[in-house]
């Protein structure tokens, strides 16, 4: 119980210190001019086919059915990330941090909740394409629901791994490159699998963040994605854990 009352108290302050500072409503103005230019796009593209119902609308193509979702989502997680454990490396805090009566698990997943925070924050106004593209289609509540389920996986995944990239490095810039970089080569080898023989491709396919959202946005639930998205966050806290733990003891 002391760790989670720890780790919540570490999520206040990282929350509270983010939304603060203007880098937060820079990336959040950032995506949503991003994401409104795309989903005025698809909306363009079904209006001139007049084909708008169920589970073909635009919001199937929004939510990762084309590299105009994958692109920005690549560098939005290290964006977000990048300053947690590494902003404080650079300024010194980590240090007095560590002497606190505070323990690395409870640091990292208060620092990784206030990532999953951000994360979530993000996609909050894209409720309001839900309703535009209900007002005038009809639209798939299970898929919707399905498709932000998927989002959350994604988000779960890339900020474990940009929270590892964060502990790692010495500050935010190579944070930001190290995250980027890894999510970029898991992406890339996940889209490469149809290239690979095909014992092997069915298990570098779940790598892929593209076949992953593909699914979800049509409203299939596949368990093994949200699985692997789980495996992937467990192994990259652990490892941020023992990074805190070497240097504790150093």
């Amino acid at each position: 119980m002391k760790t989670l009352r720890d780790a919540f108290v570490v999520l206040a302050r990282e929350v509270f210190s983010h939304f603060a500072s203007p880098v937060a409503y820079v990336v959040l103005c950032a995506w949503l001019v991003w994401s409104g230019f795309t989903f005025t796009l698809f909306c363009e593209h079904y209006a001139q086919s007049f084909s708008v119902g169920g589970s073909d609308n635009p919001l199937t193509m929004f939510f990762g059915n084309t590299i105009l979702f994958f692109l920005p989502t690549l560098a939005l997680a290290p964006a977000l990330t990048m300053r947690l454990l590494a902003e404080e490396t650079r300024t010194g805090t980590l240090e007095a941090l560590m002497t606190a009566p505070v323990s690395e698990l409870s640091v990292v997943l208060g620092k990784y909740g206030a990532g999953l925070v951000y994360w979530v924050t993000l996609w909050v106004p894209t409720l309001l394409y839900v309703m535009l593209t209900s007002r005038y289609g009809d639209v798939d509540a299970g898929a919707v629901a399905a498709s932000y389920l998927g989002v959350f996986g994604v988000g779960v995944y890339y900020v474990a791994v940009g929270l590892l990239a964060s502990a790692i490095a010495p500050n935010q810039v190579i944070a930001f490159v190290l995250s980027f970089v890894t999510l970029g080569l898991l992406f890339a080898l996940g889209i490469a699998s149809f290239l690979l023989p095909e014992e092997v491709a069915d298990v570098v396919a779940a790598f892929s963040v593209m076949g992953h959202m593909q699914d979800f946005s049509r409203g299939i639930v596949d368990s093994r994605y949200l699985v692997f998205d789980a495996s992937v966050a467990a192994t990259a806290l652990f490892a941020a854990v023992r990074v805190l733990e070497g240097r504790r003891a150093s």
